[in-house]
């Protein structure tokens, strides 16, 4: 009876305040990634193990995305062999690191107002248990949300074909910022 009692209180300050809680639809979200090399780029995505955005005053107060790093995958390699190729080598310790880190997150530290449908959201990104404080812009749209990213690996010890770890790379270079571009939906 207790419970039910708290649940009630809980429920009713989330309403009052304007407080509100909502789960990430896993299945209906995107996350999409691109890397650049000389010469070319690949692209693919990988999916959120969950996530949660809670909403005040026309603002995100806070919020949490766990991206399940087993799950990255490649959609323009069409040769199965090349493509699971790269997608091992990007699950390997030359990049990601899957066995060790198979989990990245993000945590919202601070957003500001909605206005036009823009605001700006400053968190935390853990990859390879290396956390970096960023900032970038997220559009929402009823229950969806949706950002682009530009993340500098390198600061994730994130080393492969980086020039800022080796010289002399040439053309063997890839580029320390890949793109993340996400579309994440609420449940209503």
């Amino acid at each position: 009876m207790k419970f039910k009692i708290y649940t009630s209180v809980i429920a009713l300050a989330f309403s009052v305040f304007g407080i509100n809680a909502q789960k990430i639809n896993i299945q209906k979200s995107t996350l999409e990634w691109i890397g650049k090399k000389i010469g070319g780029q690949h692209n693919g995505k990988i999916q959120l193990n969950s996530g949660e955005i809670k909403l005040a005053n026309n603002k995100i107060e806070s919020g949490s995305f766990y991206i399940d790093m087993n799950t990255i995958t490649c959609t323009d390699l069409k040769d199965d062999g090349y493509n699971q190729k790269l997608v091992g080598h990007l699950k390997s310790d030359d990049f990601f690191g899957v066995d060790k880190y198979p989990t990245a997150n993000f945590k919202v530290t601070k957003s500001t107002s909605f206005k036009n449908g823009k605001a700006t959201l400053t968190g935390n990104l853990t990859i390879k248990g290396i956390t970096q404080k960023i900032s970038f812009e997220v559009t929402k749209i009823k229950n969806v949300f949706t950002a682009n990213l530009d993340i500098d690996r390198s600061k994730y010890n994130v080393r492969y074909g980086s020039n800022s770890f080796f010289d002399s790379l040439g053309d063997a270079a890839i580029d320390d910022i890949f793109k993340l571009n996400i579309k994440l939906i609420t449940n209503k």
